[in-house]
C-alpha cells in the first residue's frame, strides 16, 4: 500500500471541506480550490456569509454551517459529505486570536482560544480522520501558525494552541501514514486579515490572503508535511528554537523595544 505521506488529494477523489471558511485565509482558500476544480463544503457559524459564497459557484461551494465547538455538528457535516461526494480533503482552519499581555491574560479569553483553536480542530478532525481511515485514503490539513514555534509577545493563549496542533499533527502521522492517510501542517506567518488588524506592532513579511491561499493550495499538491510561509520569517523563528530560552526572550525584548526606559 502506498504511504499516506505520498498521497496528493485531487478533485476526482471526492470533495474538500474547510472550516473557518467565511472570511480571511479560509475564504481565499475556498476560491482557490474552486478555481482548481474542487467541490468545497464550507463551514462557519454565519449561514448568510456561506450562502453568499455559494452564489454563482455552480454548485461548487456547498454551505455546511456549524460551530466547530459542537462535536455533534462536525460529525453530522462529515457524514453528509461522505454520503454526497466523499471526503478527500479536510482543511481545519477555524480559529480566533485575541492578543493579551500578561497583565491582560484572563480565563475567559484563554478558554475561547482553547475551545476554538484546539478542541474545535479536534471536533472536526476525529470524524474526518475516521472516515478517511475507513477508506484508507484522504488528506487532513491542520492550520497552525508560526506562533507555535516559540512563545511570542501577546500570544500566550494563541501560540499555545498552535504549538499543540503542531505536536498533534506530528504524533498522528506515525499511525496515519501506513494507513494511506496524509496529515499536513499549515503554518502561516502574518497575513492581512481582520484577526491581525488588531496588532499594534510591525508585522514582518506581511502577506495578502490571496497569496497565502495560493501557498496553501499549491503546498497541498506536493508531498510536504509542513507548509510554512513566508519562508524567511518562518525559518528564522524555527532557528530561534535552538537558542536557550533566556537568550531568546532577551533578544525578543530588545528587538521589540521593550527594555526602553
Amino acid at each position: 500500500m502506498k504511504s499516506g505521506a505520498d498521497y496528493i488529494p485531487r478533485p476526482g477523489h471526492g470533495a474538500a471541506w474547510l472550516t473557518g471558511a467565511s472570511a480571511g485565509i479560509g475564504k481565499a482558500v475556498v476560491a482557490r480550490l474552486v478555481e482548481d476544480g474542487w467541490t468545497v463544503y464550507v463551514t462557519a457559524r454565519s449561514e448568510g456569509k456561506l450562502a453568499a459564497m455559494a452564489e454563482g459557484s455552480n454548485g461548487r461551494v456547498i454551505p455546511a454551517p456549524g460551530d466547530v465547538t459542537d462535536p455533534e455538528a462536525m460529525k453530522a457535516i462529515v457524514a453528509r459529505i461522505e454520503g454526497e461526494h466523499g471526503l478527500a480533503l479536510a482543511i481545519l482552519n477555524a480559529g480566533v486570536y485575541i492578543p493579551m499581555t500578561a497583565q491582560e491574560f484572563n480565563v475567559e479569553d484563554a478558554k475561547k482560544h482553547f475551545d476554538v483553536n484546539l478542541q474545535g480542530v479536534v471536533n472536526g478532525l476525529v470524524p474526518a480522520m475516521q472516515a478517511m481511515l475507513a477508506k484508507k485514503k484522504g488528506c487532513l490539513a491542520l492550520v497552525a501558525s508560526v506562533a507555535g514555534y516559540r512563545g511570542l509577545p501577546k500570544a500566550g493563549a494563541y501560540g499555545a494552541t498552535k504549538a499543540a496542533l503542531i505536536n498533534m499533527a506530528e504524533a498522528l502521522a506515525y499511525n496515519l501514514y501506513p494507513e494511506g492517510v496524509r496529515i499536513s501542517l499549515i503554518c502561516p506567518g502574518f497575513v492581512e486579515t481582520d484577526a491581525t488588524s488588531v496588532n499594534d506592532f510591525d508585522m514582518p513579511f506581511l502577506m495578502q490572503t490571496d497569496e497565502a491561499a495560493k501557498r496553501i493550495v499549491d503546498g497541498l499538491q506536493t508531498t510536504k508535511f509542513e507548509i510554512t510561509f513566508p519562508r524567511r520569517f518562518s525559518y528564522m523563528l524555527k532557528a530561534f528554537r535552538f537558542l536557550p530560552t533566556k537568550w531568546y526572550i532577551a533578544l525578543g525584548r530588545k528587538a521589540l523595544g521593550m527594555d526602553k526606559d
